[in-house]
């Protein structure tokens, strides 16, 4: 989005971007957002990591893969969009699955624990 965006638009057979800023903004956002994994990677049992993963991966990469099936579909955008829709789809389930998961078994323990204490 910011750099190679030529390249970006011919290897999936879109056009450059008018005016240009709609990729910069959209290439700042995306490091911001990877940026912002660093809470969990850092403190992935934090309160603040949890609900950043929630944010960024059921809600927002399940919002951005309907919305790119919503669009092949009502917009006619090309076939390899698809590709985004099922990584970004991908991700939401795989981030739900996680945070589910660890989200019980910290809750069992929390639990087992009271019962130990008596």
């Amino acid at each position: 989005m910011i750099a190679a965006r030529p390249v970006l638009a011919r290897v999936f057979d879109v056009p450059l971007p008018v005016p240009p800023i709609h990729a910069d903004l959209n290439g700042i956002f995306l490091v911001a957002v990877a940026a912002g994994y660093l809470i969990p990677y850092r403190e992935p049992e934090s309160s603040a990591g949890r609900a950043y993963l929630w944010v960024m991966g059921p809600l927002l990469k399940g919002a951005g893969a309907l919305t790119f099936v919503l669009d092949r579909l009502l917009r006619q955008s090309p076939a390899s969009f698809l590709l985004f829709a099922a990584s970004d789809g991908t991700l939401a389930l795989v981030t739900l699955w996680a945070l589910l998961t660890t989200g019980r078994s910290r809750k069992q323990d929390d639990r087992a624990s009271r019962r130990e204490a008596v």
